[in-house]
């Protein structure tokens, strides 16, 4: 890890955002882990202070906008656009779609990056994408506080602050199953 990642995993796990347990992931699989970002984000200066790393860590062009998913990306996505001095969307599920409302739309040809807290498992990014698509937007890419994608990656440049290696399992092969260790759900999407 670089100096960066420990000053961030360090933050995570003493502000509570790095759980353990037994914890059913939006995608279905079961993990020991889960990080709940909104338990440091609550650190509106820490909060800042991320969305200007992440800014910096960009590589491509400028966006017009930060788009996020509800509702993980809202603060983070927020303070990206803080950072970049950019208007700040978000999209939030309904219908199982991602979709634009409260009065929000993408200008056409607009060049967004897409925030978000926590790539998992990439679903929700990839929603976003669709949407801002649908819009005819221009997706320059999307960052993340924390990548635990491992290998995955998106076919559109993307950036983290921190890369974790986290433990997933099917709940065929999951050990905390096998050990009837209760399954906690602490995400937003219903699965």
């Amino acid at each position: 890890m670089t100096a960066q990642e420990k000053k961030i995993h360090g933050y995570l796990k003493k502000s509570g955002a790095l759980l353990e347990g037994h914890f059913l992931l939006s995608s279905g699989l079961h993990s020991p882990n889960y990080i709940q970002c909104a338990l440091a984000l609550k650190d509106t200066a820490l909060a800042a202070s991320l969305g200007a790393a992440l800014k910096k860590c960009w590589k491509g062009g400028k966006p017009n906008l930060i788009l996020s998913p509800a509702l993980g990306g809202l603060i983070i996505g927020h303070e990206v656009a803080r950072a970049f001095g950019v208007d700040f969307m978000f999209a939030e599920r309904e219908n199982n779609a991602m979709i634009l409302r409260r009065g929000f739309s993408l200008p056409e040809g607009a060049k967004i990056i897409i925030v978000e807290d926590v790539f998992t498992t990439g679903k929700s990014t990839m929603e976003v994408f669709e949407a801002a698509k649908r819009a005819r937007a221009e997706v320059l890419g999307a960052l993340s506080i924390v990548n635990r994608m491992g290998e995955r990656s998106f076919y559109f440049p993307s950036a983290s602050l921190l890369n974790l290696d986290l433990n997933i399992h099917t709940p065929a092969e999951c050990p905390f199953c096998a050990k009837k260790i209760p399954l906690v759900k602490p995400g937003s999407r219903k699965v």
